[in-house]
């Protein structure tokens, strides 16, 4: 079955977790993909919970306008807001979530690495030490040792009940966030900063992540424009006409 691609909510998606609102609808209506935007915040995975600290850095960052988001899905931290552009894929699948978790990570890997391929920009899936949110399936730009992240990808798997047939099936939410036109030693800085705040060890470096804009010949509207491909992307790939 295609996927049906779903406009976002008028404006900035506020709650970085929007997206978890796609498995419901895909149970109802089959799979579907969406293409969003954030407010500015800071997103962690539940797991970050347990520092002491953590109430307390979410009250400090809130108050310096980086609210903190608990997703869950799994990773580490991970920024969001401006110049960020995010993908969303939610989908039903048979059997146990990881017979299925690599071929969902390469499917959206695919649907990204076709629209920076229209900037020009070649990308693989590898892990970039010393990026924040670190795994396997990033999207990077470079070969070995300068390869930098220019996409982060996890995942999120639910038992639902299809409208359908009402049967239980295991549904995917696959998501990417893609740094679109972001100032990398900013957002770097700041998850460090919140590491610091709740005590956990991780830093990490700027130079190991790239933002579109730097890469292409169309700086200023490398958001918009990379927004464009990525539709067509999906469209050729996932989207019926």
């Amino acid at each position: 079955m295609p996927f049906q691609l779903s406009p976002p909510p008028a404006g900035l998606c506020q709650d970085a977790r929007f997206d978890e609102s796609l498995i419901a609808m895909a149970a109802q209506n089959g799979p579907m993909a969406c293409v969003w935007e954030s407010g500015q915040g800071l997103v962690v995975p539940r797991t970050y919970q347990r520092f002491e600290s953590f109430a307390a850095a979410c009250a400090e960052f809130a108050g310096l306008g980086w609210p903190v988001s608990v997703r869950q899905s799994g990773g580490g931290i991970v920024p969001q807001g401006p110049g960020i552009v995010n993908l969303s894929l939610a989908y039903a699948a048979q059997g146990k979530p990881l017979d299925h978790s690599d071929e969902a990570y390469l499917l959206i890997c695919r649907v990204i690495a076709g629209a920076l391929q229209e900037h020009g920009i070649v990308s693989q899936p590898q892990a970039v030490e010393g990026s924040f949110c670190d795994g396997r399936y990033n999207l990077a730009v470079g070969q070995g040792a300068s390869a930098r992240k220019i996409a982060g990808t996890a995942q999120l798997w639910r038992r639902h009940t299809l409208a359908s047939t009402r049967d239980t099936v295991q549904m995917v939410l696959v998501h990417a966030l893609i740094l679109a036109a972001v100032d990398a030693d900013a957002l770097t800085a700041c998850a460090n900063r919140f590491e610091q705040a709740v005590g956990n060890h991780k830093r990490y470096g700027s130079d190991r992540i790239a933002s579109l804009d730097e890469l292409c010949n169309t700086p200023g509207h490398a958001r918009e424009a990379f927004t464009l491909a990525l539709k067509d992307s999906l469209r050729r790939q996932l989207v019926s006409p």
